[in-house]
């Protein structure tokens, strides 16, 4: 009702809403001065009405009955995700809820454990929940398990949402990428969107929205008692056959059309992620990411400086594919990554101009602190999430790795500086031989364990048999006098 020029209850209006904030309209209106209630129409004029309204009344009731489908006999499918939310996560869930459809499951369970994790993954994984033909039941399960964060958005687009006693949900306020309180005005924006999209999905699911947006705009939290409550979740089970045992004859709602639920004793099949995502997974240690980086990089450097052999070019090229496959799947500063390949490039230039080793010392600074700045999007913030970066244990140990690496490669190329390479010419020259066909003046002479075309120096033939001394070598030829007898 406006403040000013009130409306009678018995006016009609014409209002358009202008604003909304905090479930309080402004509206801009017409007046139209016209009764509400018209005069009564007579019987005879209220007859095709009646008509109508019965006919329309009728389609719908018959609509309603055909709407309700047969409930589905296929097996139950379940999925544990105990890990923080990140793109493998989106599509470790994908695949499992493609297949549960494609096998006809009845149901799909998510187990879920997480303290949340990538706001745009949590995105996606609300999606494929929501578009799902299957009926999804999220399960914070076991004791202790939690929907911290991100988990919240999943366990309200759920069909169904079920705790184990002793679990807990929310604590989902938006902070910097480093777990620090937003400046009020990006607080502000960052929390009214993800509140829309929480407020979005409880209305969907029928679920308390205020208490679901209390846990981003008051980092609220609950209990499995305070969520059940509250509304937020529909039942509470210790274990996947209980919730199965109790949510067995509920109905939900898929594709707008009413499912009842048929559970009680089905098969439970437990999925997996395939082998491919659980390498992915594995790759996407930020720790091992960084290691991979740092022997890759000085692997490949050593096959560019000293070419000829193949394993530590095949090895170094390897391990950084392995490296940016898990970087894919981490929150990247661009900063850090740009430090790593500037401190490549100044090991690159002291392999190539060895000297007191500033290039060297410069490169492994330059390393470090790319390690120290590689993970964590400085310019996103979000859900609060898992802290991704190198641990300065793996910082200190690759940094001593690698100055031990670069010291001994500027011992190695100081000592290469003061090598003499002897020739072989100057090898054989001086040395014995053996005559093996005469030389007259020219044949053959074995020398230096070779056989070798000899020519007399003085001309004179030499027969088979004799010493020679060989005293010059003109190419393949090696020019000999007769051994002086002792």
């Amino acid at each position: 009702q406006p403040k000013t020029n009130p409306l009678s209850l018995r006016e009609r209006a014409r209002v358009r809403v202008i604003n909304y904030k905090y479930r309080k309209l402004t509206l801009e209106y017409e007046i139209e001065r016209h009764p509400l209630t018209p005069n009564r129409p007579s019987a005879i004029t209220r007859t095709p009405a009646l008509i109508g309204a019965f006919l329309i009344t009728l389609a719908l009731f018959a609509g309603t009955l055909a709407a309700q489908s047969e409930p589905r006999s296929g097996p139950v499918m379940l999925g544990r995700l105990e890990a923080p939310i990140d793109p493998i996560s989106a599509r470790v869930l994908e695949g499992w809820l493609r297949d549960a459809d494609s096998e006809g499951a009845s149901v799909f369970i998510l187990e879920l454990d997480t303290p949340g994790g990538s706001f745009d993954s949590t995105r996606d994984m609300v999606g494929y929940i929501l578009d799902s033909p299957v009926p999804v039941v999220a399960f914070v399960t076991p004791s202790a398990a939690r929907a911290a964060s991100a988990g919240s958005f999943i366990v309200a687009s759920a069909h169904l949402a079920a705790m184990s006693p002793g679990t807990n949900i929310g604590a989902a306020s938006p902070v910097t990428p480093t777990g620090d309180d937003l400046p009020e005005t990006l607080r502000e924006k960052v929390t009214q969107d993800a509140a829309a999209l929480l407020r979005s999905v409880a209305n969907q699911r029928n679920r308390n929205s205020d208490a679901l947006v209390d846990t981003i705009t008051e980092a609220a939290s609950y209990s499995v008692e305070e969520a059940l409550e509250l509304d937020i979740i529909d039942l509470s089970a210790h274990d996947a056959r209980d919730l199965l045992a109790k949510i067995d004859g509920l109905s939900v709602t898929i594709a707008g059309a009413d499912e009842t639920l048929s559970t009680a004793g089905a098969t439970i099949r437990e999925v997996e992620a395939s082998p491919v995502q659980k390498f992915l997974r594995t790759v996407s240690n930020p720790q091992l990411v960084f290691i991979m980086l740092a022997a890759g990089g000085v692997l490949l450097l050593v096959e560019i400086v000293s070419p000829g052999g193949w394993v530590a070019g095949v090895a170094g090229a390897a391990l950084l594919i392995l490296a940016f496959l898990g970087l894919v799947n981490l929150p990247v500063n661009w900063v850090g990554l740009m430090l790593i390949a500037a401190g490549l490039a100044l090991f690159f230039w002291e392999m190539q101009a060895p000297g007191w080793g500033g290039f060297g010392a410069a490169g492994l600074i330059a390393f470090v602190i790319g390690g120290f700045l590689l993970f964590g999007d400085t310019g996103i913030p979000g859900l609060p999430a898992p802290d991704v970066k190198v641990g300065f244990g793996v910082l200190g140990a690759t940094a001593a790795l690698m100055a031990v690496s670069l010291f001994g490669l500027w011992h190695f190329s100081r000592k290469a500086r003061n090598i003499h390479v002897v020739s072989r010419k100057s090898q054989i020259v001086g040395q014995t031989g053996v005559v093996r066909t005469a030389l007259a003046p020219k044949g053959t002479v074995q020398a230096a364990g070779e056989l070798w075309t000899a020519e007399s120096e003085s001309g004179e033939t030499i027969d088979s048999g004799e010493n020679v001394v060989v005293s010059e070598v003109n190419g393949i030829t090696l020019v000999v006098y007769r051994e002086s007898p002792t």
